[in-house]
């Protein structure tokens, strides 16, 4: 399999507002390759999201825009790429509107979301969170909230999945964006 992990970290609720990402690159189900940055987004912080992965402001008062960024990670996106998330709904939306509040045109790629291929492949579990599936399925998630972690965690699900069931079921929740 090759596809890209993506993770984003955000400021607040807005769409635009990531403040990191991270893409873990699988080629040959093997992990290759790791992008990690700080974004510094043009809006505020909230405290919650803080409390949950930790970054502030004055952490980002130094890096770049997402527009910046953008530039680095865009190869990543090329049309037929396989883009997969843990909750990618909530990653793929933080990549939208980032583009969207730049005004930059939307990529088109796959997507494959790791909730709900471990929602469907491995049904013992109570919760599909992903310090769940990763202790279920004893992958290292050392740092939950940390993009490269998160992203890293998200590649070695699938890269399970498809060793332990195939890659057939996961190509049926394969999506095109």
């Amino acid at each position: 399999m090759n596809f890209v992990a993506l993770d984003f970290e955000t400021a607040n609720h807005q769409r635009h507002s990531a403040c990191s990402v991270a893409l873990t690159i699988v080629k040959n189900s093997r992990i290759v390759d790791h992008y990690y940055t700080l974004i510094k987004p043009e809006t505020d912080f909230f405290y919650r999201n803080i409390q949950v992965h930790g970054i502030h402001p004055e952490d980002v008062a130094q890096a770049p825009s997402f527009a910046h960024v953008w530039e680095d990670i865009k190869p990543c996106f090329k049309e037929n790429k396989l883009i997969v998330a843990h909750n990618l709904p909530f990653d793929r939306g933080v990549l939208q509107g980032c583009l969207d509040y730049y005004q930059i045109e939307q990529p088109h790629f796959q997507t494959l979301c790791t909730v709900q291929s471990s929602r469907k492949l491995i049904t013992e579990i109570p919760n599909h969170k992903l310090n769940t599936v990763c202790a279920h399925l004893g992958i290292k998630l050392e740092n939950h909230h940390h993009a490269l972690d998160d992203s890293n965690a998200s590649a070695e699900i699938l890269l399970y999945l498809e060793n332990h069931f195939g890659t057939a079921p996961l190509k049926k929740l394969v999506k095109y964006v």
